[in-house]
């Protein structure tokens, strides 16, 4: 120590779809850590979708990121250095403070690595995970003979929805982006039914569900939502965890043109944070964790490469679905 560590910073807020120029690449040294922290040697970090919302300005559920000051998210990595009680050189952690090739954090979280790789920790078995786990289970209150139709099926959140509901005897649907990520959703991940949604998503959600849905998970909002309030039965749940289909919007979307029918069949839509279910950790390790010890759960990774330089582009690649399961920054 000390270190030089290369980070990202948000140069400007985007219009629409982010730009390679709305992010800008800047050297910091690392100090020594002061009492409480450490300093964490990052092998990868996450881009996750909802950090399109917070390149807005205004008031969301979180603090938007700030003009000139790197961006933050999941990361894991090893501490090189330590001053905390509770952490030594050489554990692996996860932390919030990624975009940048060393953190210096005080809140951390050890992994354990015989369970599975460190990347899994931002992915299956770490907040996309864990979104999986509370929407399902809590939000849409899954229940005995629900099918479920999951959007996003690919994606780092539905795919572990899906696999959730299928391992507890459910029939699920899902959709996704393109013929591989169907034959994924359908072969890795053994879902009932799956389809592309480029090719229509109502027409195509009533033949694979002919008797209606009872839970929606939806990640993608838009054209996708108005075809689940078309098929959910009386008495459905949608959690509502994201609405990528429209992250990118510079005007207000339309809404669905079938609203009245969450009166007519009594449907519940509840969004959802999963920050607000911290408590939940604990039970999603176990089953969770228990699948994977056992080989029951089907996960994939598209990590890139090139370290903290490629993550403006991994993030906007994300956007676009080129990524199938969690998208990671290798460091």
């Amino acid at each position: 120590m000390p270190y030089t560590s290369r980070e990202i910073r948000l140069a400007a807020r985007p219009t629409g779809e982010p730009q390679p120029s709305d992010f800008q690449l800047a050297e910091r040294e690392v100090a020594d850590p002061a009492d409480g922290e450490m300093v964490v040697r990052n092998a990868f970090m996450s881009v996750d979708p909802y950090m399109r919302g917070r390149m807005n300005a205004g008031r969301s559920y979180a603090a938007p990121y700030e003009i000139g000051e790197p961006l933050y998210g999941g990361a894991v990595g090893e501490v090189v250095a330590s001053h905390h009680e509770r952490f030594a050189e050489g554990d692996i952690v996860v932390h919030q403070l990624g975009w940048r090739e060393y953190s210096t954090v005080r809140s951390a979280k050890k992994v354990d690595t015989s369970l599975a790789p460190a990347s899994a920790f931002l992915g299956v078995l770490g907040m996309p995970g864990l979104t999986a786990y509370v929407g399902l289970l809590d939000i849409a209150q899954l229940r005995d003979g629900d099918v479920v139709f999951v959007s996003g099926a690919a994606g780092a959140v539905g795919s572990l929805a899906g696999q959730i509901a299928k391992l507890r005897g459910h029939r699920v649907i899902g959709s996704a982006g393109s013929a591989e990520k169907i034959r994924h959703v359908l072969d890795d991940l053994h879902f009932d039914a799956a389809f592309d949604y480029h090719d229509g998503v109502a027409d195509q959600l009533e033949q694979a569900a002919p008797d209606g849905i009872d839970v929606y998970f939806d990640n993608v909002g838009g054209e996708h939502l108005e075809a689940a309030l078309a098929r959910l039965n009386n008495f459905g749940r949608v959690a509502m965890c994201g609405a990528i289909s429209v992250y990118n919007a510079t005007s207000p979307p339309p809404g669905p043109r079938n609203i009245f029918q969450v009166v007519s069949k009594r449907l519940t839509l509840r969004g959802f944070i999963v920050s607000d279910h911290a408590d939940r950790h604990p039970a999603f390790t176990q089953e969770v964790g228990g699948y994977l010890r056992e080989g029951r759960i089907a996960f994939r990774e598209t990590i890139v490469d090139g370290g903290v330089p490629a993550a403006p582009q991994a993030f906007i690649d994300l956007l676009h679905g080129a990524n199938t399961g969690k998208m990671l920054v290798r460091l």
